[in-house]
């Protein structure tokens, strides 16, 4: 099941374990914040975008019996995602299609999901001190994707009144909005995480929904970690529920 410089990881909270390789891609607790945020009901169709080794529908998979499929550009992470879910006996719920998500508004029909998530690349081409490795390039800086892209694609995939979810740096706040509105997507939600108080934000999530009338609610701080540098009650259900 495991290849070379693989492992397998725990997710706590979902008793379920997933397949991760340093050199090539591992989640960050970027990817536990925009899973935890995401709201599904049992009858949405969700799809998750720039999908990785898969945590976003493993972590999803928990929290109903919906069905929910993903797409990633990379075939090693795809090839590793399909043998986490196999793993974890979720062959009938999840389905990882290996393409360029700028492809999709050819192959998919249009507005077909509820709920469309993204942990996108982060860094623009031009960012000084990229990751050395292609595949950390890829999945960190707008090589084979841009934001404008992700946002092109959900407003192709949801339906009217669908929900868009994507966790990205706060330094790129304004960067967000503007495509989600660019493209029909109205940001609906906004959280602010920090690693602990008194420090700037880092990280936002952002959900907006297709279709959406104008009005923004700030939601309420998230911190990651304790002054003592334990992580915070808020942190700890989320690993551990």
């Amino acid at each position: 099941m495991l290849n070379n410089g693989e492992r397998f990881d725990c997710l706590m909270k979902e008793n379920l374990k997933i397949i991760q390789n340093d050199e090539v891609f591992s989640f960050s607790t970027d990817a536990l914040l925009l899973a935890h945020f995401t709201k599904v009901k049992n009858r949405d169709k969700v799809l998750d975008l720039c999908s990785g080794n898969g945590v976003i529908p493993l972590l999803l998979s928990a929290k109903g019996p919906q069905n929910i499929e993903a797409i990633e550009i990379q075939e090693q992470l795809v090839d590793m995602a399909e043998r986490s879910i196999r793993f974890n006996d979720l062959e009938q719920r999840i389905h990882v299609y290996h393409m360029d998500l700028k492809q999709a508004h050819k192959h998919f029909k249009p507005s077909q999901y509820n709920v469309v998530t993204c942990n996108p690349p982060y860094f623009k081409v031009n960012q000084q001190h990229q990751h050395q490795k292609d595949a950390h390039k890829i999945a960190r800086h707008e090589i084979m994707c841009t934001l404008e892209d992700c946002c092109f694609a959900a407003r192709h995939l949801l339906k009217q009144g669908g929900r868009f979810l994507m966790v990205h740096r706060a330094e790129r706040l304004m960067d967000v909005l503007s495509n989600m509105r660019q493209y029909q997507i109205e940001p609906k939600k906004l959280h602010f995480i920090y690693s602990k108080q008194g420090k700037v934000a880092q990280t936002i999530v952002v959900e907006g929904r297709k279709g959406g009338n104008q009005g923004l609610d700030i939601q309420t701080p998230f911190y990651i970690y304790n002054e003592d540098g334990t992580y915070t009650k808020e942190m700890r259900e989320i690993y551990y529920g």
